[in-house]
């Protein structure tokens, strides 16, 4: 997960370090999302499935943030470990998209 060999620390601390803190900032967005409101065309199953893979990734990022601030940023992250989160945030934009037009289409129709 963590490579102490790459070169450029300070590269590394103004690249890693603010992606880092997006990706938790977005992955609590994301759960406070999944744990408070029902989205109805994911279903039960899926929201709890999403749920879960949003806490293990939220766990990760934290791991790599403890690692890297250890290691007093010399340390990165491999694309193979960065690439899920990205996938797995994209995945949890387009639900929150999905849930939020699905809201403002069922509030204007009430309206």
């Amino acid at each position: 997960m963590l490579n102490p060999n790459l070169p450029e620390p300070d590269l590394l601390k103004s690249v890693l370090e603010p992606l880092l803190e997006d990706f938790q900032y977005w992955f609590g967005r994301s759960r406070k999302l999944l744990e408070t409101e029902k989205i109805g065309f994911l279903g039960d199953r899926a929201q709890a499935d999403l749920l879960s893979r949003v806490e293990r990734a939220q766990q990760e990022v934290s791991t790599a943030q403890m690692l890297f601030k250890a290691t007093d940023g010399k340390a990165g992250v491999e694309m193979e470990v960065l690439m899920p989160w990205h996938r797995l945030l994209t995945e949890c934009w387009q639900v929150a998209m999905r849930f939020r037009m699905e809201n403002s289409t069922r509030q204007s129709a009430d309206g």
